[in-house]
């Protein structure tokens, strides 16, 4: 039995976080045991999770697997966008890094290699959500 190498990351995002493993083969992409065409209600939400490999030319290349949790549909897809430039960084970690050609380079100016902080903002007390307060009466 061969010795398949296998690059494998996390990605978070809002609520979600996706475990990504990549391997050799042929560019199938499956989220959870499910393809990702199925799993994926939009298909602009497949094409924005599938833009690393689309910068990088690698659609074709790896077979990707994801175990994600947490959060909604566009949550999810953006940790498995981070996940999958995180794990082809790790690919690609071997080559100068201030080469333009580099993964690195390509994916930073993309702003694909930047975690988004931004998370919902908790609820506070009398108030109707974080920050809208009951509507003000004079009288």
């Amino acid at each position: 039995m061969a010795n398949k190498q296998v690059w494998t990351a996390t990605g978070r995002r809002k609520k979600s976080i996706a475990k990504v493993t990549l391997t050799g083969g042929t560019g199938n992409i499956t989220v959870n045991g499910v393809d990702v065409n199925e799993y994926m209600p939009y298909q602009t939400l497949v094409m924005d999770l599938t833009q690393p490999l689309v910068l990088t030319d690698n659609l074709n290349r790896f077979d990707i697997t994801v175990e994600v949790t947490g959060g909604g549909f566009s949550g999810q897809t953006g940790a498995i966008r981070l996940g999958i430039t995180r794990a082809l960084l790790k690919f690609d970690e071997k080559t100068d890094q201030t080469r333009e050609d580099s993964y690195r380079h390509i994916l930073k100016n993309a702003g694909f290699v930047t975690r988004d902080p931004r998370v919902k903002e908790r609820k506070k007390y009398g108030l109707k959500k974080a920050r809208r307060a009951p509507q003000f009466s004079k009288r």
